[in-house]
């Protein structure tokens, strides 16, 4: 990619007598003014922010962007995920000792939506102990709100505050709005595509996920071999808690079901509720054992329960699993699903509270 106009020949910071972070950056404040100006390059920007709709690409390309502006041995972009909570784009040189520093100047900048400099994070107060280093934070700002951060850090202290001059920082600060804005579609993609495969009551992945997932790993497992294995869950009881304690108790209920299978899933696990009081999960690279542990897991987890304790009641609930494995009980994704199914369907016909694992095809 190229940069917006050419690297000033700097030393590096970590070498004796080279300029120092704030120095770096007035030297490149002189370089970057006519380059900024320049119709191309804006032009270039625009074009290459809007290329994809992925917010890490649009992190990473960012981050590549700056550090041709702005030489920091230390980078990070963020953004809040689709909870809300401040994840990291793209980052480059954040070790772990640096990381804490990173996090403190960008929560301010996002929640300041202001700029932020600082020759010594250490003697400031905006930042607090435990943090070292110059630092330079940009917010990133579209449609009046804060989406993300920009953050330059070295770990060492420079003799004065990095700083462009004003000119160069408003524009600057222009084209990190026009690179936000495709920054803020992007996330507003990702959020509604999230929303558009999520269950609204349970946050699990929904019915229409499971079945591009479960398509997906099928065709996987068959080309590599591997097992693949689906769990069918059914809450043995649910429907006495919306008959006698009604159904915003029933819909708690299952918020707190959907917590305790999600918690005794592990991470390459898919999780969803199937619809009703139901639930499945997709297990990649998972054979009968596996499956059977899992399934365990969860049956002995929700057994152990108190259901809707914080609404003044103690309920118990079980659950009737049923397991089938590809290739042992099914030969492609829509069977598999079926098999599981039923093999929960047997449980419930002796009764609830098991597991059974579907019968192997012949």
């Amino acid at each position: 990619m190229s940069p917006i106009s050419p690297k000033p020949k700097v030393a590096k910071p970590t070498t004796r007598g080279a300029l120092d972070f704030g120095a770096r950056v007035k030297l490149r404040s002189r370089e970057l003014r006519a380059g900024l100006d320049s119709r191309d390059a804006v032009i270039r920007i625009v074009r290459e922010a809007n290329a994809t709709l992925d917010p890490q690409n649009i992190g990473a390309w960012l981050l590549k962007e700056a550090n041709d502006w702005i030489p920091a041995p230390c980078w990070a972009v963020v953004a809040a995920d689709i909870n809300g909570r401040l994840a990291f784009l793209a980052q480059r040189g954040v070790t772990s000792d640096i990381e804490p520093s990173v996090w403190k100047v960008a929560n301010w900048v996002v929640v300041q939506g202001t700029g932020f400099g600082s020759a010594d994070l250490n003697q400031d107060s905006r930042t607090g102990a435990g943090t070292s280093g110059s630092v330079l934070g940009f917010p990133l700002l579209s449609r009046g709100r804060t989406v993300g951060a920009l953050i330059a850090l070295d770990p060492a202290r420079s003799a004065t505050i990095p700083a462009f001059s004003p000119s160069v920082q408003k524009r600057i600060q222009t084209i990190f709005e026009l690179v936000a804005l495709a920054l803020d579609n992007a996330l507003s993609f990702r959020k509604e595509e999230a929303l558009s495969i999520t269950d609204d009551l349970t946050s699990l992945a929904n019915s229409r996920y499971l079945n591009l997932v479960l398509r997906r790993e099928a065709k996987r497992a068959s080309r590599s071999g591997r097992p693949l294995s689906v769990l069918f869950i059914d809450m043995d009881g649910f429907k006495s808690i919306n008959t006698n304690h009604g159904h915003l108790a029933g819909s708690r209920a299952l918020v707190e079901a959907a917590g305790v299978i999600k918690s005794s899933a592990r991470e390459t696990d898919v999780v969803a509720r199937f619809g009703g009081d139901e639930f499945a999960l997709v297990l990649p690279d998972t054979d009968p054992v596996g499956a059977m542990a899992v399934s365990v897991r969860i049956r002995e987890r929700i057994r152990a329960f108190v259901f809707l304790k914080g609404e003044g009641l103690a309920l118990r609930l079980t659950a009737s699993i049923g397991v089938a494995t590809l290739p042992n009980a099914a030969a492609s994704a829509e069977e598999l699903l079926k098999s599981a199914d039923s093999a929960m369907y047997r449980v419930k016909d002796a009764g609830g509270d098991g597991i059974k694992v579907a019968e192997r095809i012949t």
